[in-house]
């Protein structure tokens, strides 16, 4: 079966649903972004590590080294990498990532959301 890792750095994603008149809070780590998808134990091995909680906003290049090198370190024990991340500078972390990360053989995914993953709408 394969492994894959989760690795989280906040966002929206991470968020819990808005209250009535406050802003979205930080609230889920990594490991309950992956309660939230029960089946996918029945589809690979999934792990979970935080690695930064921020809002993406505040992302620099230092944090896109951070994100670097964890994820390189995670493909030598998985077989593909998740990262969760805002919205705000996904784009920019993933085109980052394209080049520090080149020459890779196993998929690496970058993915956000508008809402929170407790926001059933």
């Amino acid at each position: 079966m394969k492994r894959i890792i989760l690795l989280a750095t906040g966002g929206t994603i991470a968020s819990a649903k808005r209250g009535e008149d406050g802003p979205l809070t930080p609230a889920f780590s990594a490991g309950e972004l992956l309660s939230f998808i029960p089946q996918i134990h029945s589809l690979c091995e999934a792990s979970a590590r935080d690695i930064m909680y921020m809002d993406s906003s505040n992302i620099q290049p230092e944090e896109w080294q951070i994100i670097a090198r964890e994820t390189f370190a995670a493909l030598e024990e998985y077989d593909g990498v998740l990262i969760t991340h805002g919205t705000d500078t996904l784009s920019y972390t993933a085109s980052m990532l394209s080049f520090m990360l080149r020459g890779l053989d196993k998929p690496v995914i970058v993915t956000g959301a508008q809402l929170p993953i407790n926001d059933l709408m």
